[in-house]
């Protein structure tokens, strides 16, 4: 009895024999690779570690063709007229039948990939599966091998002499492509001249486009008009700001290379935090990765964690979204346990983190322990830290020790906000006039309580 995945394979290897003969061998190279990315994502998600989900690549070389060969099924018509297909897009045609076959054959989906086009064996021997990654190291050398491969002409493929016009080295581009052996086989008129090209548009420097490239080389693959500008439509509407595009990208150039659907993922959870589309814009021009943070497994956990310990999250987020990507378990979990340990209420540890949210983000054993022994020399309550946590975020030879030093010999006293917040001037102006009172105290060391305003002589000086 005949599957619908046998009439399937059937009508594919008819197809195959058309298709592979009309589509340019370059483009067919890159969206081989294309094709095994994404079948190596889907079976990853599907709970198969990096080995398993290797190996069943390694063995599917029929199986791949055949993803292949569907591409040109479903979109016969542009391939007619030349046109590429992006990232996206070959995904999008994928995944409906990468699910379809998950949900006909479960289990036995690896079987049906690695034995394509034969059905699966009925029974599978229990092996051990040993991790290699010799064959995908082999399809890795193929890719960088090609960055260096010399043409008919001469020359090295087009493309690569044009990466090296913007500033790039052979070695660099090998190392990219490494990273995503697709690149190798993208198209310089097609995909990677075009980017280049919008990304200098932006006002990026043509010295930052290697940079962008390394990070991201997945750029080129993506549709200017059908994915790229309509994002930056969309996120500008929230408010990021168009004239920063070339810093944003320049830090985080992924955002653009995420789909629609996860961006606008990202942006509604923020939208039930209670923050503005103002807001959400401001935070997305300062810190674009957010969109890189999954909701269901990070942004949500993160904010139950500070909600719990009665933290404005929505404040916090504003003022510390870097914060939201950490572990909860390896980083906030631990940082939370330090000053719980040091006598701090669960409140007062709430309390810290809503005035100063990069709190978090600080190394234990780099900064918050020498620094919190530093603290204890120092003549102030505990209660001094909970006023003033940013403390944390000073240099501890530059700025805490010389200052305290000076504080200490002068006789005054000070609280942790004066002494640390303000210019080098400001200081010295502050320290000589509490010297100044106390002389005309005589001698009585003066007492400056903690004020968030920095008290009247901070206001004296229009800080």
């Amino acid at each position: 009895m005949y599957t619908m995945f046998d009439v399937k394979a059937a009508e594919s290897r008819v197809d195959e024999l058309h298709n592979f003969r009309v589509v340019p061998s370059a483009v067919l190279t890159a969206e081989k690779e294309e094709a095994k990315a994404f079948l190596t994502l889907f079976l990853k998600k599907q709970g198969l570690s990096n080995a398993v989900a290797s190996r069943t690549i390694n063995k599917s070389d029929l199986f791949i063709d055949h993803l292949v060969s569907r591409l040109h099924s479903v979109h016969k018509t542009w391939y007619l007229v030349g046109r590429e297909l992006t990232t996206l897009e070959i995904r999008d045609a994928l995944t409906p039948y990468l699910e379809s076959l998950l949900e006909e054959h479960g289990d036995i989906l690896i079987d049906v990939v690695e034995n394509f086009p034969n059905p699966p064996p009925k029974e599978r021997p229990i092996t051990q599966v040993s991790p290699t990654n010799s064959t995908l190291n082999t399809k890795k050398l193929k890719a960088m091998a090609r960055v260096s491969e010399i043409g008919p002409n001469g020359q090295l493929p087009p493309h690569i002499l044009y990466l090296i016009d913007l500033g790039m080295d052979v070695d660099q581009i090998k190392i990219m492509t490494r990273k995503f052996p697709a690149f190798a086989y993208y198209s310089l008129e097609g995909k990677i001249k075009p980017i280049v090209e919008f990304l200098l548009d932006l006002g990026i420097p043509q010295s930052g486009i290697p940079t962008i490239l390394h990070k991201r080389p997945q750029l080129c693959g993506i549709s200017l008009t059908e994915n790229i500008i309509p994002t930056m439509t969309y996120l500008e509407k929230l408010g990021v700001d168009k004239r920063q595009w070339a810093k944003v990208i320049h830090r985080f150039p992924a955002m653009l290379t995420y789909s629609r659907q996860k961006v606008k993922a990202s942006v509604d959870y923020l939208y039930e935090l209670g923050l503005t589309a103002e807001s959400i814009g401001k935070i997305l021009t300062r810190c674009p990765h957010i969109i890189s943070y999954s909701v269901d497994e990070k942004l949500r956990p993160t904010a139950e964690y500070f909600r719990s310990m009665g933290v404005n999250v929505a404040v916090l987020f504003y003022r510390s979204p870097q914060t939201f990507g950490l572990s909860i378990e390896a980083n906030l979990k631990p940082v939370t346990e330090f000053f719980l340990e040091r006598g701090y209420s669960i409140e007062e540890v709430g309390t810290m983190v809503s005035r100063y949210g990069a709190l978090y983000t600080f190394s234990l054993a780099e900064n918050l322990i020498p620094k919190w022994d530093f603290f204890l020399t120092m003549d102030y309550p505990r209660s001094e830290l909970v006023k003033f946590p940013q403390y944390f975020g000073y240099s501890l030879e530059e700025r805490i020790k010389p200052r305290y030093a000076q504080v200490r010999e002068s006789g005054v006293k000070l609280v942790l906000n004066q002494i640390l917040s303000i210019s080098d001037a400001d200081f010295e102006k502050v320290l000589k006039r509490k010297i100044k009172k106390m002389i005309e105290n005589s001698q009585v060391p003066v007492s400056v309580e903690y004020n968030d305003d920095l008290g009247s002589d901070m206001e004296q000086l229009k800080l």
